[in-house]
């Protein structure tokens, strides 16, 4: 599959986690569509999703769809999702991202073969319940192994899981990957090692895998298993009391 079959797939997704009409651009910009429902960010959350040199937005209102219209106009698409820039030029109260979003076909997969036997588990394995909570709850939300899916691909040592990895399922046949390593195994290739035995699988199963990496160290795991880096992804919380300055970017 082409990089931009892999993009367009990935579009798709996105424009349907907004929960309202919008199509990323056909040349660089950022469309705007008022969608409170919006699966892209948190509730009253304004979410920025950037493939491909452009971008979708969804706000909570109109008031913030006038402050988005006012950045969009001002910052090219991949500055939308560099928190800093964004804070230059609109009033953000928070925070949460960005994430490079990552994506894999067949054909650009990197296994792992051979080393550590990987094992099949269900979910709630006492093994994988250790793993979370050893982890600590920040890790553990951001790893997503909760709310995986899929089996678990686990790796244990001394009869305790010290890696897991599986997916969940999402809209457009989309196979989003959680990966979590114990924090004294971590930087011994363990993440790669449960991550390919989950992607392996969601291929099989017809599925496109995504992976959405925000520190540098989960990025590193996705492109040496093949992921190809697409866009970014990052939510904000506005101060919509602040009025915006007029621009004339286009919403939806």
């Amino acid at each position: 599959m082409s990089s931009e079959r892999l993009r367009d797939r990935a579009r798709e997704l996105w424009t349907e986690l907004a929960a309202k009409p919008v199509e990323f651009p056909s040349s660089e910009g950022a469309n705007v569509v008022v969608s409170p429902g919006s699966r892209l960010c948190p509730p009253l959350w304004t979410g920025i999703v950037v493939l491909g040199g452009a971008g979708v937005v969804t706000v909570p209102s109109v008031r913030a769809a006038e402050l988005m219209a006012c950045a969009s106009s001002t910052l090219p698409p991949e500055e939308l999702v560099d928190a800093d820039r964004l804070r230059a030029v609109l009033p953000v109260l928070g925070v949460l991202g960005p994430a490079s979003l990552c994506y894999l076909d067949r054909a650009g997969f990197l296994p792992v073969r051979g080393g550590a036997a990987v094992e099949e588990a269900v979910y709630d394995h006492d093994g994988v319940s250790a793993l979370l909570a050893g982890a600590g709850e920040e890790d553990a939300d951001e790893s997503g192994l909760v709310d995986i899916t899929s089996p678990a691909f686990v790796l244990s040592k001394s009869g305790g899981v010290i890696a897991a990895a599986g997916y969940q399922t999402w809209p457009r046949s989309v196979a989003h990957l959680s990966v979590l390593v114990a924090p004294g195994k971590r930087g011994r290739g363990l993440a790669r090692v449960v991550a390919s035995a989950a992607v392996a699988h969601a291929l099989a199963e017809g599925l496109l895998p995504q992976w959405r990496a925000r520190p540098y160290p989960s990025k590193r795991v996705a492109l040496a298993l093949g992921f190809q880096e697409l866009g970014a992804q990052l939510s904000v919380r506005l101060d919509e009391t602040v009025s915006p300055v007029p621009a004339g970017a286009t919403t939806v």
